[in-house]
């Protein structure tokens, strides 16, 4: 199930008796761990029928006899296990049926029917406690797992994996408008680039940004430019327009002033390769035949914006912005990992930019 779908069942206190909730998205991952914890304490004391464990740091037998011990003064426990795919990790000989060949007594050889703590709750999954809400939580486990199997076909594994590149403006678009805060289409795919990938930052930029505008205000470039990148688009355009004269002079004097260390370059950088994607999506509309107002609207381009768009497109050798597109990627990487000087990366991808 989504997440999403999992969240309803809370709201409606429709709750299944366990969740194997997986994914990389820690951001949903708490979300649906803390909607479900609410929900099952409805009724009852908060954190009166409550455990939390983490897996390998406590036996499968704690774990499982917490979900069984019947709820005082409430309808239900909560049993929280984190890290459930450290016992993936612990178990490499586990061929996913949770039964080993072992000697028997006389020396005879028989078949243990001692399962994995994997298998142990798969097991479970089979005839849960009525009166309990299981929550398994991990980044990932094998699909081959009778654990993961169980819950695909049982219908409690709630999958929360990150949002793609496409899909985030949608999410940041639909959470503003709950927010009471419109946002331009054009508007969610720069603040997609500076604050994505992670839900997490992006929720907190949305926050943030909600604040400063205030209710039912729309959420602007000149916003994001205040509360999320110090640094204003027009001035960006400013550096991508010198980028485009090779004028490296006015290119380097343009990132001193937008540089803040406080960010280590990332936004910034953000800003740029946002800036230069929507010139390759306008360069690949104009080549298809589109009008330049047309060629606008595809890239996400402000009308008042094409002109100049449009003139930097066009003084670019061809296959520029592919190679600025190489070069940004690589950017990102030195930055994230490189012990050089943050600004002495983003003046060595100038100079580089430049000489193109």
């Amino acid at each position: 199930m989504t997440p999403d779908q999992a969240l309803k069942e809370a709201t409606t206190g429709a709750l299944r008796p366990v969740y194997l909730v997986l994914g990389e998205e820690r951001w949903l991952v708490d979300r649906v761990v803390s909607a479900i914890r609410e929900a099952t304490a409805k009724g009852g004391i908060a954190g009166f029928n409550e455990d939390k464990f983490t897996a390998g740091d406590a036996p499968i037998e704690s774990i499982l006899g917490a979900a069984r011990m019947l709820p005082m003064m409430g309808p239900r426990r909560f049993v929280l296990v984190r890290g459930v795919d450290r016992w993936e990790k612990k178990d490499d000989s586990d061929d996913g049926d949770g039964e080993e060949e072992r000697a028997g007594a006389g020396g005879k050889r028989g078949v243990s029917k001692q399962l994995s703590p994997l298998d142990a709750l798969a097991e479970y999954a089979k005839a849960p406690s009525p009166s309990a809400v299981l929550v398994l939580v991990a980044p990932k486990l094998h699909g081959q797992r009778r654990l993961v199997t169980t819950a695909k076909k049982g219908d409690f594994l709630v999958a929360c994996e990150p949002l793609n590149r496409r899909a985030l403006p949608g999410f940041i678009t639909t959470m503003a408008r709950d927010k009471g805060n419109p946002i331009a289409s054009d508007v969610a795919e720069q603040l997609a680039e500076l604050a994505g990938p992670e839900l997490g930052y992006v929720v907190d930029a949305i926050e943030r940004l909600s604040l400063y505008v205030g209710p039912k205000q729309p959420i602007t470039e000149d916003a994001i430019a205040q509360v999320v990148i110090r640094v204003r688009q027009s001035t960006v355009w400013e550096l991508i327009d010198a980028l485009g004269r090779r004028r490296l002079d006015r290119a380097l004097a343009a990132l001193a002033d937008a540089y803040d260390p406080r960010d280590g370059g990332l936004r910034l950088l953000g800003a740029v390769s946002w800036s230069v994607r929507q010139m390759v999506k306008f360069e690949s509309a104009l080549a298809a035949g589109a009008s330049q107002a047309e060629a606008a609207q595809r890239a996400g381009v402000a009308p008042f914006k094409a002109n100049d768009v449009a003139q930097s497109v066009r003084q670019l050798p061809k296959g520029a912005l592919a190679g600025w597109m190489r070069m940004l990627a690589e950017t990102d990487l030195a930055l994230k990992s490189s012990r050089r000087p943050a600004q002495a990366v983003l003046e060595t991808m100038l100079i580089e930019m430049c000489s193109r």
